[in-house]
This record gives structure tokens, C-alpha cells and sequence, in this order.
């Protein structure tokens, strides 16, 4: 999906919703059986429309505490009824002074983003569920703020592919930003050609890609690669450097990092107990 195809799609589901009021946003919830139906899809990847990406920037211990109860009891519960997620909610692995958690948010479709949160909002169980972490004073935030970004899966890996949950993971999240939007996309492109396929002989193994249409430092590109450990990283890159056809990819006249890559950011995250990814 495009940026075009996704916001005329997101359009016509809000006007839908205001007019009838009726889907996801009216406030009912689908079956919980729906919180199992896409297991069967798990070893094929599990259709995505947009990801929404969270990160949650906290200050204190009772903050973390309180955001990890709010994730576990009430939003991935609702969200699974709702038939949004697998929801997965990472840590940093290096600690820092400043908590941070992200929260990775799959939609089957780009309608979604909009209906999600009213549904939400109008979901009694989840408000019940959620009081503590909802119903606070100034003086009790339960976080300082919210940065999140919105992104549309490439055409090359338009599936999101989760890891075994019961086995050991890290999580690489990694995005490329570029000068132009010209640029931005012939990046995006050079995965959809290639790019992605290396990563996975290489034992870079992907979770998702994504091309952000909101958020900050556009344009830019974001991707989630997953490993056992560390060790493993490390193996897989330099398999990845030495790649012939990677050599040959990352030469060729206007896929080189000087013409289309401007900065590249990665963090290294552990997924909590409860995350679903």
C-alpha cells in the first residue's frame, strides 16, 4: 500500500465511522475467539496494513511498573479481542537513568489506526482493567510522554514475522533516515529488490519492515531484526558485509549510502515476559 492508497482508505473509514457508526469504532468488541484465529498464520507471517510504533518515555520505577500492568491486564488483552496485534512491549537492554519502553502495535489494515483507539476509549472492560493507568492526577502521570511514529509495510516483506516466544530473542530496531524523499524511497526500493533477501541468508532475521508516513525525522525507513544473542549479530553481519551480491547491490549507481542515507539509528531491545512478539 501506498501513502496515497493508505490515508484515502483511512479517510473513507472515518467518515464511514461518523456517519453509521458502525465497525470497530461504535465500541463493540469482536469475539475473544478472534484472539486465536491467526495462529495458523504465524509460521507464514500475519498480514499487516500499518504498524504503529510507541515509545513510552518514563521517569520512575512506579511508572514502569505501572505502564508493564496496564500493557499485561488490560491494552494487549483488548487489543487481541479487537483483532489488532500481536502486540509486542521491549525494554532497552542497556539500562539507562530514563526508562524506556516500546510498543510495537500491528494493524490488519490502515482503517484500523483510526478505529483502534476509540474503540479503546469506549471499551468498558478496558477502562476497568486500565483504571490506574488512565484515571491519574498531573501530580501521577503515567508517563512523561509519548513519541510514536506510523508506517506502512514494503512490498518486499508486507508480513509481519514473529519469533518463537518460548525461545531466547533480542530484538535490533533500526531506522534509515534520508536526505529527500526521492531518496527515502529508492532506499525502501533496494530492500523490495534485494536487500531483504540477503539479510536472510545472512541470518539477519527480519520481523518487520516498515516506510514511516507520520512521525519524526522524516523521511525515514524503520526495520526489527531478531536474534538468540548477541553472538548471533554479530556472525550475521559480518556474513552480511561479505555478501558478493550485497557488495555488488550497495555499489551500483544510486543505491549507494552517500546518495540515499543520511543517518542510521539502532537500539538493542529485550521483549517482556508478556510481549506477544
Amino acid at each position: 500500500m501506498n501513502r496515497r492508497e493508505f490515508f484515502a482508505s483511512s479517510a473513507v473509514s472515518a467518515m464511514t465511522a461518523v456517519t453509521v457508526g458502525s465497525g470497530m469504532s461504535s465500541g463493540a468488541e469482536v469475539s475473544t475467539a478472534a484472539v486465536f484465529e491467526d495462529k495458523y498464520e504465524l509460521n507464514e507471517g500475519i498480514a499487516v496494513g500499518a504498524y504503529e510504533l510507541r515509545k513510552y518515555i518514563l521517569k520512575s520505577a512506579n511508572q514502569l511498573e505501572r505502564l508493564h500492568d496496564y500493557f499485561k491486564t488490560a491494552f494487549i488483552p483488548t487489543a487481541r479481542r479487537l483483532g489488532t496485534g500481536p502486540v509486542g512491549v521491549f525494554e532497552l537492554v542497556a539500562t539507562t537513568d530514563t526508562p524506556v519502553v516500546y510498543v510495537l502495535i500491528p494493524h490488519r489494515t490502515a482503517a484500523s489506526v483510526l478505529e483502534f483507539p476509540v474503540a479503546l476509549a469506549k471499551s468498558k472492560e478496558h477502562l476497568a482493567l486500565g483504571a490506574t493507568f488512565w484515571n491519574v492526577m498531573p501530580s501521577e502521570a503515567s508517563y512523561v510522554r509519548i513519541e510514536s511514529s506510523l508506517m506502512t509495510p514494503f512490498a518486499g516483506m508486507a508480513k509481519l514475522e514473529t519469533p518463537d516466544i518460548n525461545s531466547s530473542r533480542i530484538f535490533e530496531l533500526r531506522t534509515y533516515e534520508s536526505h529527500s524523499e526521492r531518496a527515502g524511497i529508492k532506499k525502501v526500493e533496494m530492500f523490495n529488490i534485494g536487500e531483504i533477501e540477503i539479510f536472510r541468508r545472512s541470518g539477519l532475521t527480519p520481523v518487520f519492515f516498515g516506510q514511516t508516513v507520520i512521525g519524526a525525522k522524516l523521511p525515514n525507513l524503520t526495520y526489527m531484526l531478531t536474534y538468540p544473542d548477541m553472538s548471533v549479530h554479530g556472525i550475521a553481519w559480518k556474513k552480511f558485509i561479505a555478501d558478493p551480491e550485497w557488495k555488488k547491490l550497495s555499489k551500483t549507481p544510486g543505491f549507494t549510502d552517500p546518495e540515499i542515507v543520511s543517518n542510521i539509528t539502532n537500539v538493542f531491545l529485550k521483549p517482556t515476559l508478556y510481549s506477544q512478539i
